[in-house]
């Protein structure tokens, strides 16, 4: 059997029906690829009294079928920060786990998704969501800026997803470099470590936030049109 189990924002996330899930297990794998981790794993082990066997990007896309054949005599858990099936990769787990006829079964927990409404911002506010990728010195993508420029057209708020390793001051100035002639960039929010003890929220504009060190993991969104109840919250919530 696999199991998919979400860890919430924090160390503490971790509900009472996964930490048995996880007891009862033969073997615990975590990605930690797709975010910069905001507390030390060793954490997570004392919880669960087990030990826990890191994963890369290669092992959950290249090497999938391994996991499944293990699921298929084992019960086999695999934990992801945050919810379990908000990643497309992990999706696909699922589908072949229907394919070859594997038991499974996903245990949710809040994301990035639901701790953004801290922000203030209308949830129902929000367009479409986008990443901003790791500039390579032959490969530099701009295509989250199209996906701005549509949210914008309809008024809809930004939430930018940053890519793992990409510091705040890097990612600020390729969002600058990509807006250029494109898109008027005012007073952005970047959120910091989420759902944790070290949260931080800031509302400013990106030469002063280029001058903040901020914490990984963090996100930007960029707001649209404001309700007033928004700007007053962005106003008294934000550092």
């Amino acid at each position: 059997m696999l199991s998919l189990i979400g860890l919430g924002l924090n160390e503490k996330s971790l509900s009472i029906g996964a930490i048995e899930i996880c007891k009862k297990s033969d073997k615990i794998y975590l990605e930690n690829y797709t975010v910069d981790f905001p507390y030390d794993i060793k954490e997570l082990e004392k919880q669960i009294k087990k030990k826990i066997i890191i994963l890369k990007r290669e092992n959950i896309e290249n090497e999938d079928k391994k996991l499944l054949e293990e699921a298929k005599k084992s019960n086999i858990i695999l934990l992801v920060y945050g919810s379990p099936l908000i990643a497309t990769t992990h999706l696909i787990l699922i589908l072949e786990c229907k394919k070859q006829k594997i038991k499974y079964k996903v245990i949710h927990n809040s994301s990035i998704f639901d701790a953004i409404s801290e922000t203030g911002l209308q949830m129902y506010k929000f367009g479409k969501t986008t990443s901003l990728p790791k500039w390579q010195s032959s490969y530099k993508p701009t295509s989250f800026i199209n996906v701005i420029q549509e949210n914008k057209k309809i008024n809809a708020h930004t939430l930018i997803l940053v890519d793992i390793g990409l510091d705040s001051k890097t990612a600020l100035y390729q969002l600058e470099e990509a807006s250029k002639n494109k898109i008027k960039l005012e007073k952005i929010l970047i959120c910091s470590c989420l759902g944790t003890k070290n949260q931080k929220i800031y509302y400013n504009t990106i030469d002063n936030l280029k001058k903040i060190k901020i914490k990984p993991p963090y996100c930007i969104i960029l707001p649209s049109k404001l309700h007033f109840l928004e700007e007053d919250a962005l106003n008294n919530l934000t550092k």
